[in-house]
Parts: C-alpha cells; structure tokens; sequence
C-alpha cells in the first residue's frame, strides 16, 4: 500500500485549525452573551455593569473588558435615544436655546437639567478613574453588597415616596439631587437606573416619570463615558468588529426590555426587581466569604 500523501502545500495553507474555529466561537459567544445581558439589563434597576462583571467570574469566559462594555452601553443608548425619541428632539432642540442663553422652552430647560445631572457623575468618574478606584471594585463581594443594600434602598422608596409629581415638573434643585444619586452608579452592583429612579422616587416622583427622568438622564452619562474609555480603542482597529455585534445586539434586546418594563410600570411596582437583586446579593455574598 503507498502510504497517505500528504495534502497539497495549497490546501494545506487555506486550513485553519479546529482549536481557532473553537477559539473563535466561544469569542462571539461571549460577545452575543455580553449583548443581551447589557441589554436587557440596562434599564431594569438590576445592575447591567454588575452583571458584566459577574459574567467571566461566574462562567469562566474570558473578561471581556471595560471597551466591549461601553460597545455595550452604545447599544442601549440608541435605544433610549429612540424609545424617547420626542423628549430627546425637545431637548436637543433646547441645547441650541442654551447656545443663545436662552431657557425659554421646556427643551432648553429639560437640556439644562440633564447637563446639571451629568456634571457629578462625571467627575466621580474622572476621581474613580485616575485613583484607580475604579478596577478595585470590580469584585462578587462589592456586587453582592450594593446588589442587596440598593435594592432593600429602592424598595423603602418606592413603597413610601409619594406619587405627585410628572417630569415636566423637574427642577434644577432635583437634577442636582438625582446626579448625585447617580454618582453612587460607579460603584459595580447599584444599577445605574436603579439608583436614580430610588432618588426620583423618594423626590415624589410617579414610577413611570421616575424611570422617564432615569433613561434620559443615560443619555449623557452614556455619552461621556464611552468618551472616557473611547481612547482604548484607538490603534486596535482588530476589535471594531466586535464592537459592532455587541453594540447591534445590545440595541434590539434594550428597545425590547426597556418597552416591557415602561409597560410594566402602568400597573406593577418595583418590588419584582428588588427581590430579584435580594436574592443574587446574598447568592454573591454566599459566594464570596465562603
């Protein structure tokens, strides 16, 4: 018998081996897997940060890192800009009033406020960033902790704040209120949604209004923080790819999540989320100290 002949030198190069293919796979998984949490968790008060985080510690896929969660956060801010696409009009459209020192319009107001709202949590952002800070709290036992202490937070304010008040009555005192509330959203496992609608909240806003005033207020804050980390991606044109498909995907389960929970919010209260984080708090507290 003539022994097997090897493959052409041609063929041979066209070849990509089993365990790239398999590399490769699990790579897009992890991207979709990224997207759909950041998606649909985004704008429930349950943490999307926290849970990326979670995700490699818990499943043993690789850190995605921080620029495929902003590709993430990109994704959810088209959904908002859309879903709220009249507000988001009204406030450009004010932004341009502001230019000539003008806030004579509801969209030059509301464009002011969500600036005054933004202001703090970027400068925490920029302090987290340059102390380093903010890689220190990327741990089960942070998430486990500010999972459980928001959600009971949110919880006590939802039941006992009263429901007066619309967003077309938002103050500037309120926008600095709730910025700062937003400022603890740095820290992994408060829920950036879930910590400004428990400031809103405890200001007499309604639930809807609040989670109204929550998602508008992303918008900014989405803005400046894929600023901030936009400069990692610079000179690796390699993960744009990636960065397309998690943003793509981020956006359709965002739009779809963020209208069943406005929906929701006609006729439920907040406390499914609340029990919801309880029980993933103390499931990473377990988890950490054990």
């Amino acid at each position: 018998m003539h022994p097997i002949s090897p493959l052409p030198p041609k063929i041979q190069g066209t070849m990509v081996p089993l365990s790239r293919i398999k590399g490769r796979l699990m790579t897009t998984f992890n991207l979709l897997l990224v997207a759909l949490i950041q998606g649909i968790t985004e704008f429930l008060p349950v943490s999307s940060s926290g849970h990326l985080i979670l995700l490699p510690s818990l499943t043993g896929l690789e850190d995605q890192g921080q620029v495929i969660d902003v590709a993430a956060h990109v994704g959810t801010l088209f959904a908002v800009i859309i879903y709220f696409w009249r507000d988001v009009k009204l406030a450009l459209g004010g932004l341009l009033r502001l230019a000539q020192r003008k806030v004579d319009t509801w969209g030059a107001f509301l464009a002011l406020c969500l600036i005054i709202a933004t202001v703090p949590v970027i400068a925490f952002g920029l302090f987290l960033k340059v102390t380093g800070l903010a890689d220190a709290m990327r741990g089960i036992h942070v998430i486990g902790w500010t999972m459980l202490v928001f959600g009971i937070v949110l919880y006590w304010a939802d039941q006992k704040g009263p429901v007066t008040r619309k967003a077309e009555e938002w103050t500037m005192r309120h926008a600095v209120i709730m910025g700062l509330w937003q400022c603890l959203a740095l820290i992994p496992g408060t829920s950036r949604s879930g910590i400004t609608i428990t400031g809103a909240r405890t200001l007499g806003y309604t639930r809807s209004d609040a989670a109204r005033l929550s998602m508008l207020m992303s918008i900014p804050t989405i803005i400046a923080s894929a600023a901030l980390l936009g400069l990692d991606v610079i000179g690796t044109p390699d993960v744009m790819g990636d960065i397309a498909v998690v943003a793509g995907m981020s956006f359709v389960a965002a739009l779809l999540a963020l209208t069943l929970m406005m929906r929701l919010l006609q006729s439920v209260s907040y406390t499914p989320y609340v029990i919801y984080r309880v029980i993933l708090g103390i499931i990473l507290l377990v988890i950490a100290y054990t």
